[in-house]
């Protein structure tokens, strides 16, 4: 077996209420929330909300965590403006998502990358709500025919008629932009990856995987194996989301994964999750090749794992489909998950998810061994929602900080553990504090992501190697620069 480690060198992200490693990890700590009513030009509370979650076409919980500064300088990154209002924002706000984390990484606007084994995998689904929006323009032929047709029958004559559809058709049209040519690359998902290569001049490869939820943590896999092919030697991996409309927010609220109280994570009264948006983006290299170049290492990816539920269901996970990416994460890493502190957990809030999460984790850990000690488990949607498509790889860049840091984080959005991480035979347990790694064990996390269609992965992670311990956690809490 290829037992190759792979460095995260590099960090760029835009999640509510952070743009920085240093200010994601400083709320993290802090158990800060992002979450706020959900602003009504994205989605009209007079038109879509009730609080009857059996009301048709609308939903019923009004928080989300949104971003509320991003803005891209097209001009400097010489975008045409007609090339930028054609283009869904989900490729701006990877591209500029992802150039941070070049910086991050030592390549500032990609200078000094191998740029023929340079790849881009990035999770995406449905691109954007952007995209999806601006398609009602070619939508105005059925929308004239239906209007049309209803005011004949309520006796319009033909030319009061022909009249008024002209007005309408200007109004109707007037907020999306004409299709030209940038239309079609600007509203696909793939060439979200295909313009950050393009930008920094990238020949290795660049593609979007789309796992639904699992979308952002399949795309590090994905990396993950062509760098331990050799196929690559440097990848940008993660993942983007910007999709709180109406086809996503009302399609969970019918599936009943909404919360219609106060979202918990892994609680006795788990009862969904409230949406989140944003993007993530690491830069992966081989360990080894990282500290030849001098890289400054977050922390090593050591296996991964990726599985589906089979015959389980398409919306609902599985614990056996679960353990399976677990059992095949920890046979790559060369360590048994018994020896894992912390866990990121998916974490959706959602009263089923947790529980088969928890039975999943805590079995595949109690199969493991029978003496050991409990594991810190969190998620970050409990700070900024579920980000879906970019969920996983927020989870990572968390868990990442975590082993950077040697420190496991509070858990939040809790409020009464759940039954099963309670009990005598419970192998975990929510951290309600800042507290170091456990001495006499290795500092080692793994973080998870489920996706519709029944697909799960999980990735382990350890202290890079030759990271000083830290003994205190003055010195292991210092602030990320």
């Amino acid at each position: 077996m290829n037992n190759e480690r792979i460095a995260i060198v590099g960090v760029g992200l835009t999640y509510p209420d952070a743009t920085t490693p240093g200010e994601f990890w400083e709320n993290v700590l802090a158990g800060r929330r992002a979450f706020r009513r959900l602003p009504d030009v994205r989605m009209n509370r007079a038109d879509y909300f009730s609080p009857n979650p059996e009301a048709p076409d609308r939903f019923y919980a009004d928080r989300a965590a949104v971003l509320r500064d991003f803005s891209f300088d097209r001009i400097s990154y010489k975008v045409a403006g007609s090339t930028y209002r054609a283009t869904d924002t989900t490729h701006w706000l990877a591209l500029d998502t992802a150039s941070r984390a070049l910086a991050d990484a030592g390549f500032p606007e990609g200078a000094g990358l191998p740029h023929s084994t340079t790849g881009v995998v990035l999770g995406n689904s449905l691109t954007g709500e952007f995209s999806r929006a601006n398609v009602m323009r070619l939508r105005w032929p059925y929308v004239r025919r239906t209007v049309g047709a209803a005011l004949a029958a309520e006796g319009w004559g033909a030319e009061e008629l022909s009249r008024f559809l002209r007005t309408l058709q200007e109004a109707y049209k007037a907020p999306f932009p004409e299709i030209d040519e940038d239309t079609l690359a600007g509203g696909l998902a793939n060439t979200i990856a295909g313009r950050i290569c393009n930008y920094f001049d990238l020949a290795g490869g660049g593609f979007t995987v789309d796992g639904a939820c699992s979308s952002s943590l399949l795309s590090v896999v994905t990396a993950a194996n062509a760098l331990s092919e050799r196929d690559l030697d440097v990848v940008l991996a993660g993942g983007v989301d910007l999709s709180i409309d109406p086809f996503e927010v009302i399609g969970f609220a019918k599936t009943g994964a909404l919360a219609t109280d106060e979202m918990k994570v892994y609680d006795k009264n788990s009862n969904g999750f409230w949406p989140g948006e944003g993007a993530g983006v690491i830069v992966l290299m081989r360990e080894r090749d990282a500290i030849d170049s001098g890289a400054r290492i977050y922390a090593t990816i050591t296996g991964w794992g990726v599985s589906s539920d089979g015959k389980g269901g398409m919306t609902r996970p599985e614990a056996a489909g679960h353990r399976l990416a677990l059992e095949r994460a920890y046979r790559k890493a060369g360590y048994g998950v018994e020896t894992v502190s912390y866990f990121e957990g998916h974490g959706t809030g959602t009263a089923l998810g947790d529980a088969t999460e928890i039975e999943a984790l805590s079995g595949a850990r109690r199969d493991s061994g029978p003496d050991m000690d409990r594991a810190a488990l969190g998620t970050i949607k409990g700070n900024i929602g579920h980000t879906k498509a970019a969920a996983g790889v927020a989870g990572l860049i968390k868990a990442a900080l975590a082993v950077h840091h040697q420190v496991i984080p509070p858990v939040t959005g809790n409020t009464e553990p759940h039954p099963l991480l309670t009990e005598a035979t419970a192998t975990m347990y929510l951290p309600d504090d800042v507290a170091l790694f456990p001495a006499g064990q290795e500092i080692r996390a793994g973080v998870s992501a489920m996706g519709f269609g029944g697909v799960n992965s999980h990735i382990a992670v350890e202290r890079a190697a030759g990271a000083e311990r830290r003994t205190t956690l003055d010195e292991a809490t210092r602030k990320l620069v």
